[in-house]
């Protein structure tokens, strides 16, 4: 990674620091993120996008230790399904602990968790320490933005920090799996 690099993630990472959003890219679409432990940042998070907060959102990381704080421990059966698709471009839902608030998991007693293979990712949750809720960068109801470009359309000044990124080659979101039954909920 090369000092700009660096000094852009130690910006965003700040931001994250201090209760912010940014934006960063993934596989296929930018995202917004915050800390899911700040739910204050998680409003911010549901309020930018105008998304229920019924639904739920993502959480992302960059290795499966990451996600531990919040997801039960997975079973043999899970970790079957699960094994061979992370760090990569799938996101399954996952038994969630008690203690993950209602703003990140929604109506559920779930949440999707995805290990992500895309490099501004993994430097952006390895700097941090830890996961962080995702969900894509548009308001509710529109296109994702894949751009930076996009990101500032759509969210102007709103944002905290929009990490300069390019988002990888799926043209999808992610295909989205139940881990306990290996049913698919959303495919790419």
């Amino acid at each position: 990674m090369t000092w700009l690099n660096t000094w852009h993630i130690h910006r965003a990472v700040r931001a994250l620091e201090r209760g912010g959003v940014v934006a960063y890219a993934t596989e296929a679409v930018f995202g917004l993120g915050c800390d899911p432990e700040d739910e204050l940042a998680v409003l911010r998070v549901l309020e930018l996008k105008r998304r229920p907060a019924h639904k739920g959102l993502i959480l992302i990381a960059a290795d499966e230790a990451q996600l531990a704080p919040y997801v039960q421990p997975f079973t043999a059966e899970m970790r079957g399904r699960m094994a061979g698709s992370w760090p990569g471009p799938n996101t399954w839902v996952v038994p969630a602990r008690p203690s993950l608030s209602r703003l990140v998991r929604g109506e559920h007693d779930t949440v999707a968790v995805r290990v992500s293979a895309h490099p501004q990712v993994q430097a952006l949750c390895l700097a941090f320490g830890g996961a962080l809720v995702s969900t894509s960068a548009n308001r509710a109801g529109l296109r994702p933005a894949r751009t930076p470009f996009a990101v500032r359309q759509a969210f102007g000044d709103e944002l905290d920090y929009l990490l300069p990124g390019a988002v990888g080659a799926a043209r999808k979101p992610t295909t989205i799996r139940d881990a306990l039954s290996g049913a698919v909920l959303r495919p790419a």
